[in-house]
């Protein structure tokens, strides 16, 4: 048999030799450790083998697996679709059917704690950037005209988001973006739908709904580039991922977390019948208030007309006008009695006064005596005969000449 390097068109190698060179070839790689996730488990009827197809996380590759039966059947917690896992096997060539497998003859699963820690890691390395601070969450839109969807096709999320929203507000229009909400092929699907939904110009919110799964199979959206991606956005995000005991990175890094999609759709638009509800009943208040206030002011205007003021404003004048009258005759009385009591005070006054006077006194026959120089004489040593005098009388004076001086003797 020719070797594949000396085979030529006039020659050929027979596809024996290609099958022989593969095996070879291939052999020579080795026992590897492998890490990947479990998509496909197949136990044939008869058979002591297992069929599985392991795939990367992180990209769309995949490689089939076989392994013993009594290596699977002894795995505690026992192997499922979508777990993860670490095998050591050495890759096979099967030149009867011309494909390649991995045979595995370890496997060690990746436990839930590693996972949850890994993602404590990542979780801890971006809340150190920054990007889960509650400043940086946007206020989602009262009623959006337009709300962005990113799904799986025909999934119960897409259900539960459309149907509930558009329950609560049948005007709601959405832009739906489909996406794989699981797998290799979950990321950049979720990157690009969010991406071209963030340039919508009609999109005000986006929402990214799954259902509930494994933590394996929400591995996709604590995936760095997606967080990355949805700090970034200029439209407010919602994350409808899983159950509420679900946590991925993208509830962290979302404006707005839904614990279900249900829940999504009751954030991103209004209850119509609330709303309505809500706007009745703020109507009845504002008529109740109007009216309450209406009631008062007709009730303060009807006091007011009752009052005799405003019933006759005459009345108000008379009445003023007689209190006046009352007043200017009190005042008069008053003023009159003031006047005669004044008049009574000056008429013994005067009495008193005309009493005390000289003139009274000199009126009863007496004489005030006077030298020349007008002093009044109270001794008759106080003259000489033929000094001149003058009497002062009560109706005038009398004017005479000292003719004689008399002394009386004392007593």
């Amino acid at each position: 048999m020719p070797s594949l390097r000396d085979a030529t068109a006039e020659s050929p190698a027979p596809v024996r030799a290609l099958a022989m060179a593969l095996t070879d070839w291939i052999g020579r790689l080795g026992s590897v450790w492998i890490e990947g996730q479990v998509t496909q488990i197949s136990r044939r009827p008869g058979l002591q083998t297992v069929f599985l197809t392991l795939r990367d996380t992180h990209a769309d590759v995949s490689v089939p697996v076989t392994c013993a039966r009594t290596l699977v059947d002894g795995l505690n917690p026992p192997l499922v679709e979508g777990g993860s896992i670490v095998v050591l096997g050495r890759p096979d060539y099967y030149p009867n059917r011309g494909s390649l497998s991995l045979k595995v003859r370890e496997i060690r699963l990746v436990g839930l704690g590693e996972l949850l820690a890994r993602l404590e890691r990542r979780r801890q390395l971006l809340a150190a950037e920054g990007l889960f601070e509650a400043r940086l969450k946007q206020r989602l839109p009262f009623l959006p005209t337009r709300v962005g969807l990113v799904t799986a096709p025909r999934s119960a999320a897409e259900r539960d988001v459309l149907e509930n929203a558009q329950r609560r507000w049948p005007a709601v229009r959405f832009e739906v973006a489909y996406a794989a909400m699981q797998g290799t092929r979950a990321v950049p699907e979720i990157l690009e739908s969010l991406e071209r939904l963030d340039r919508h110009p009609e999109v005000q919110v986006v929402v990214v709904a799954r259902g509930g799964g494994s933590v394996e199979d929400l591995l996709p959206f604590s995936d760095e580039a997606l967080v990355r991606a949805v700090h970034a956005m200029r439209t407010p995000v919602v994350s409808a991922i899983g159950h509420e005991p679900d946590t991925p990175l993208l509830d962290l890094v979302a404006d707005v977390r839904a614990s279900t999609p249900t829940d999504a759709a009751k954030l991103v638009v209004p209850d119509v019948v609330e709303e309505l509800r809500g706007v009745t009943q703020a109507r009845d208040r504002l008529r109740s208030t109007l009216a309450g206030h209406l009631d008062r002011e007709l009730a303060m205007l009807q006091q007011l007309r009752s009052r005799p003021a405003m019933a006759d404003p005459r009345s108000l004048v008379d009445t003023r006008r007689d209190e006046v009258d009352v007043l200017a005759d009190r005042s008069r009385r008053s003023l009159r009695h003031a006047l005669d009591r004044a008049a009574d005070d000056l008429e013994h006054q005067r009495a008193r006064a005309r009493a005390m006077s000289p003139l009274a006194t000199l009126q009863r026959g007496y004489a005030v005596l006077q030298d020349a120089d007008g002093h009044v004489v109270t001794s008759v040593t106080a003259l000489s005969p033929g000094d001149p005098v003058s009497a002062r009388v009560a109706d005038g004076r009398v004017q005479a000449t000292t003719t004689a001086l008399e002394e009386e003797p004392d007593d």
